[in-house]
């Protein structure tokens, strides 16, 4: 990437190439940004409820895009003003699951607001449900990011967060979805198999022969595994449901069966508007473990500033435009929040990249994009498509994206003095803890007080379970046990609260700790 800055540019920031140039420009930005953007509703379908009602994937789908084209507007116009795509991020994964978990377990509150309702209804409000939850943390950790950036809080806070903080912190992202990965592309390892092995063939093998490969490898390897599947369903050989006389299914479809019935059922246009599935729902355990997904997003995108910057062009952000730029993105998440997204918006690194293989850092160009993101964000038929992808498609993708996710993230221990037993065992402590606890949270053993002695049976967590019981034998406030299991839930959440407190409690030299290295690459 960097012999690729020192070419000329084509385009400098400020420049305004040809109308035809700038939409066919900004279509690619749209394309390159289009598989993080996909996967992440489907990766919340499962948790949410959404798997069994594909229509309001599809709204979810187009509210993405369409978020994702109004941040980005505001980001470029009056934020950091850098060429940069806002989309949605995977940091918010882990705490979005554990929130929903939580508020999914709060049973007899839905049960009471859902009262008579049944059929497609019922699945309909419980999904929107469990997201106005995920919307009231993603407004409460926008206004503090909101604060944090226009504040000038950020660069004092990301002091503290050095390369041992970031490696687990982003690479838990990634490892902790493992189980979204292989089983799901499983479901049918044909289908499965052939969209790893083309993601692999057109990143990896091919990126070098066409310019094109490097830049869409996940959507010419979803597009042909899509195709192939859509071929066997027409052809008959994947099968779909069987239907009784009564409207029951008897026999389920072939998991790699291509399903238009969403398509056909889907609006042609659909405006997405303001808290559209209904008012969100504040708490506080929601909030404090959704802030972790923040910080994570925060240290990312400084980081992309200045990659953007650089091939773009532009003088290296100053300390005003990170903070202008971190506070626009606590906008956009607020933004997010408030549409119900299921996510928060920050800066695409894979649109990065774009700039510097295409020589072209216009903010003209990726405005475009960002226009053309709102126009397809407003039809309905255009979500309701990625709803006929079948699942080992897009357990496929997953398993190539999200091993990628881990790998950046234990890409910055390359700052980091790997002989120091000091940060060995902070890097592993903070691994392990990692994706252990959120096994403890999630059940598997649970103690509770009988006759006066302490009894671990292993069972499912439940509603009523607590997690905090004092040496008194009395439970701890209902609020900070739900802060407690909100966090514990959440991986990413709990290896970087550990590797935060260690890495700046444990002496260590900032040569050691990969601080200066770490610093002077920014």
């Amino acid at each position: 990437m960097a012999s690729q800055s020192q070419q000329p540019l084509l385009y400098g920031i400020d420049d305004k190439p040809p109308l035809l140039t700038t939409l066919g420009l900004g279509f690619q930005h749209y394309l390159t940004m289009f598989g993080s953007t996909v996967a992440i509703p489907f990766i919340l379908s499962k948790p949410l409820g959404l798997d069994k009602d594909p229509v309001g994937l599809g709204w979810l789908i187009c509210t993405m895009f369409f978020v994702s084209g109004i941040t980005t507007l505001l980001q470029t116009t009056w934020g950091n003003k850098l060429p940069i795509i806002q989309g949605g991020t995977f940091s918010f994964l882990g705490p979005t699951i554990a929130v929903v978990t939580m508020a999914s377990l709060s049973n007899d509150a839905i049960a009471a607001s859902l009262a008579g309702v049944t059929g497609d209804d019922l699945i309909r409000q419980t999904w929107q449900i469990r997201l106005q939850h995920v919307q009231g943390a993603v407004i409460i950790g926008a206004v503090a990011e909101i604060a944090i950036g226009y504040s000038g809080l950020v660069g004092k806070m990301l002091r503290f967060v050095g390369p041992i903080t970031i490696a687990p912190t982003i690479a838990l992202i990634g490892l902790a979805l493992f189980k979204f990965g292989a089983p799901i592309a499983g479901s049918y390892w044909p289908i499965g198999a052939l969209t790893i092995g083309l993601i692999i063939l057109f990143s990896q093998y091919l990126r070098k022969k066409h310019r094109f490969f490097e830049l869409f490898p996940i959507m010419l390897a979803i597009v042909t595994a899509w195709g192939v599947a859509a071929l066997c369903t027409a052809m008959g050989v994947f099968p779909g449901a069987e239907v009784n006389e009564a409207g029951e299914v008897v026999k389920a479809a072939h998991p790699a069966y291509v399903s238009t019935s969403a398509l056909g059922n889907a609006p042609w246009f659909r405006l997405p508007l303001p808290f559209q599935w209904g008012l969100p729902q504040f708490g506080l355990a929601a909030a404090v473990g959704m802030f972790a997904g923040y910080v994570a997003s925060m240290v990312e995108s400084v980081g992309d500033y200045y990659a953007c910057a650089r091939l773009a062009g532009a003088p290296p952000p100053d300390e005003k435009t990170v903070n202008r730029g971190i506070g626009m993105e606590g906008i956009g998440c607020l933004i997010a929040g408030i549409f119900g997204t299921g996510n928060g918006t920050t800066s695409y690194s894979e649109n990065i990249g774009a700039i510097g293989l295409t020589r072209v850092g216009s903010r003209r160009v990726v405005q475009a994009g960002a226009a053309i993101m709102i126009v397809l964000g407003v039809i309905g038929k255009f979500g309701a498509v990625f709803t006929t992808i079948p699942g080992p498609i897009v357990g496929g993708m997953y398993c190539a994206m999200f091993g990628m996710i881990a790998s950046v993230g234990m890409s910055n221990l390359q700052f980091v003095n790997l002989n120091s037993s000091r940060n060995l065992f902070i890097l592993g402590f903070a691994f392990f803890m990692g994706l252990s606890v959120p096994e403890y949270f999630t059940g598997k053993i649970l103690c509770h007080e009988v006759s006066g002695y302490y009894e671990c049976v292993e069972v499912l967590r439940n509603r009523g379970s607590h997690i905090l019981p004092t040496a008194l034998g009395q439970y701890v406030p209902a609020w900070l046990d739900t802060i407690v299991s909100t966090i514990g839930r959440t991986g990413m959440a709990v290896g970087a609260l550990i590797a935060l407190v260690l890495d700046n409690t444990i002496p260590g030299t900032p040569e050691e700790r990969g601080l200066v290295a770490f610093n002077k690459r920014h």
